[in-house]
C-alpha cells in the first residue's frame, strides 16, 4: 500500500504540477480515507461509490468544513484517476460524485494602519528580530504567499534591481520596495551569519538551527507580532498577501498586473480582491453618509 502512495504522490509532483502544500494535502486526505476504509473492512480496490458516499457523512459527522471535505473528495477522485490510470482498479467509484457548495468568503485584511503597527513590533537590533523584520517587509512588500517566501534563496533576491525571482509551476518577477529592501539587506549582511552557525546554506531565511524556516514557525512568528501589536481580527500566513492585493486595488492597481504579481492562474482568482475593495467601501458610505 505504501508503495501505491508513493506512485500516487509522484504522480501528483510530475504530472498534475500541484503544489507542495496541495500534494501534502492530498496525501493526508487518502491516508484518512483509506484508514476509514479499513477500519470498516472495506478494500480500497472494491470500494464503491456508497461507501465514499458514507464517508463523506462521516466526515461531516466529524464536523469537518465543506472545504475540507471538499477537497477530500477532490483528493480521493484524483486517487480513483491515478488507480484506474495504472490499471489497478478497473471501476471508479468517484464518478458523478458531486462536491458540497463551498462559500467563497472574503478574505481578512489588514488596514494600512495596522500593517504599520505589525511590521513596527519586531526588535531589529538582534539577528531574531531582524529576521522576522526582513520576513514581514518582503512578505508585505511583494505578495507571495508563505511557501514562496521560505523557500527563497538568497540568489532569489536582487536588492540592486529590486526585485524576487519566484520559482514555482511558472517562474515570476515582483518588484520590492524600498522598505523591504532594507530590511532584507540588514538581515543578510549584519545578522544571517548568525543563524548559520558555521554550516553553508543559499535558503534565505534561517531558523535558529541554520535550516530553512517553516511555514508552521512563520505562522507562530506573525501571530505573536499580531498579538503584541493589538491587532484583534483572526490572522492567518496568507493575511499579508491578502493585505498586499486589496491595498494595491484600493490604491489603482489593474487587476492584471496584480495577477501576475500574485501569480494567479486565472483572473477570477484575483477579481475577489476588487470585490472585497468595493464591499468595504459601500459599507463605509452606508455607515458613515447622513443620507445613505
Amino acid at each position: 500500500m505504501s508503495q501505491i502512495l508513493d506512485d500516487f504522490v509522484d504522480d501528483l509532483t510530475n504530472n498534475k504540477k500541484l503544489s507542495e502544500n496541495t500534494i501534502e494535502s492530498y496525501s493526508r486526505d487518502i491516508k484518512q480515507y483509506l484508514s476509514y476504509l479499513e477500519e470498516n473492512n472495506i478494500d480500497f480496490k472494491g470500494a464503491k461509490r456508497g461507501n465514499i458516499i458514507a464517508y463523506i457523512l462521516y466526515l461531516k459527522k466529524e464536523n469537518k468544513a465543506p472545504s475540507s471535505i471538499s477537497r477530500s473528495i477532490a483528493s480521493i477522485r484524483s486517487f480513483y484517476h491515478f488507480l484506474l490510470k495504472s490499471n489497478i482498479v478497473n471501476y471508479d467509484p468517484t464518478i458523478d460524485l458531486e462536491s458540497p457548495k463551498v462559500e467563497k468568503k472574503m478574505p481578512e485584511i489588514l488596514t494600512i494602519g495596522e500593517v504599520e503597527k505589525l511590521l513596527s513590533i519586531p526588535i531589529t537590533s538582534n539577528f531574531k528580530g531582524s529576521r522576522d523584520k526582513a520576513m514581514l517587509e518582503l512578505l508585505y512588500a511583494t505578495g507571495v504567499r508563505v511557501t514562496e517566501l521560505v523557500n527563497l534563496n538568497i540568489d532569489d533576491v536582487n536588492l540592486n534591481l529590486g526585485f524576487v525571482k519566484l520559482n514555482g509551476t511558472k517562474e515570476r518577477v515582483v518588484p520590492i520596495g524600498r522598505m523591504a529592501q532594507k530590511a532584507v539587506n540588514v538581515y543578510i549582511n549584519e545578522y544571517r551569519q548568525e543563524f548559520l552557525k558555521d554550516k553553508e546554506s543559499n535558503v534565505l531565511f534561517l531558523n535558529f538551527h541554520g535550516q530553512k524556516m517553516t511555514r508552521q514557525g512563520f505562522w507562530k512568528i506573525i501571530k505573536s507580532y499580531a498579538k503584541e501589536a493589538g491587532i484583534e481580527k483572526k490572522i492567518t500566513p496568507y493575511t499579508l498577501r491578502h493585505s498586499f492585493a486589496a491595498h494595491l486595488i484600493e490604491n489603482g492597481a489593474d487587476l492584471k498586473s496584480l495577477q501576475q504579481m500574485l501569480g494567479h492562474a486565472d483572473i477570477s482568482t484575483t477579481q475577489i480582491y476588487a470585490e472585497m475593495v468595493k464591499t468595504r467601501i459601500s459599507d463605509v458610505y452606508r455607515k458613515t453618509h447622513p443620507r445613505a
